[in-house]
């Protein structure tokens, strides 16, 4: 699995197909294999004719892990996916996100608008202003002793994902805990590139889809019908909605 540095922050990533690129970022407490590879993600991007980037987050997957909250600040995430364009000398991409990643990615709409042609914001609605989803419930739930130990529903959801994919839970804890700044309403209605808003009509966790439609200005929205946020990353229409909305950027 290739690697580069960011600093002193080994991040893992994975670089397929030829074509104009793409760049994948994951989720919370997910991988580049559990929210891209798996679904077929990669392989559909690669049949339309894509490159296609994603990377595992800092503290996830087979990047560095880090144990101080500070190290995970937003914006310093979404620094990482920045230096893997300037180490594979992409000078612009599309970049879809799900989750935290869009989150990310929201940030790379807003301060670098010069190196995305797209965003795709999957599992995030108003979420990005207004906050919900997995908070210190969560975290608390990553550093207790075991499973049978956490009580709190959302918490024994990530808990027992975290421990299906062999996750670092006290890194995940850490970037929990310093990931969490939210969104402004003036910095999202500032993004000026294309978005697409991709979320299940079922999602309790990433908030109304219209309601950030109606922020962030020529954005559009695709319904991913009956998936919650779990559910919602390899469903079909998903993939063609985000096919059909960059088939249509120039």
């Amino acid at each position: 699995m290739p690697s580069f540095y960011n600093g002193a922050v080994e991040i893992a990533y994975l670089d397929e197909g030829e074509g104009a690129p793409i760049l994948l970022v994951h989720g919370f407490a997910s991988t580049k294999d559990v929210n891209w590879v798996y679904p077929t993600w990669v392989s559909e991007l690669r049949k339309n004719g894509r490159r296609v980037i994603a990377l595992d987050n800092r503290g996830h997957g087979d990047s560095a892990k880090l144990y101080d909250p500070a190290e995970y600040e937003i914006g310093t995430m979404a620094g990482d996916v920045i230096a893997l364009m300037d180490h594979l000398k992409i000078e612009r991409a599309d970049i879809m996100g799900y989750s935290l990643g869009s989150r990310m990615t929201a940030v790379l709409a807003r301060s670098q608008p010069q190196r995305l042609r797209a965003a795709i914001l999957g599992g995030i609605g108003i979420g990005l202003i207004e906050g919900g989803g997995p908070g210190e419930n969560v975290a608390a739930a990553l550093e207790a002793a075991s499973l049978e130990d956490v009580t709190d529903p959302v918490g024994r959801t990530f808990r027992a994902f975290a421990d299906q994919t062999r996750s670092d839970r006290l890194a995940l804890a850490a970037c929990l805990r310093g990931s969490r700044r939210l969104m402004t309403r003036d910095e999202a209605a500032g993004i000026s590139v294309p978005v697409l808003i991709a979320v299940g009509t079922s999602d309790e966790i990433a908030g109304s889809a219209p309601a950030l439609a109606k922020i962030i200005p020529g954005s559009q929205i695709l319904d991913i019908p009956n998936r919650d946020h779990m559910r919602a990353v390899g469903d079909k229409v998903y993939k063609a909605g985000v096919l059909d909305f960059l088939s249509r950027q120039k």
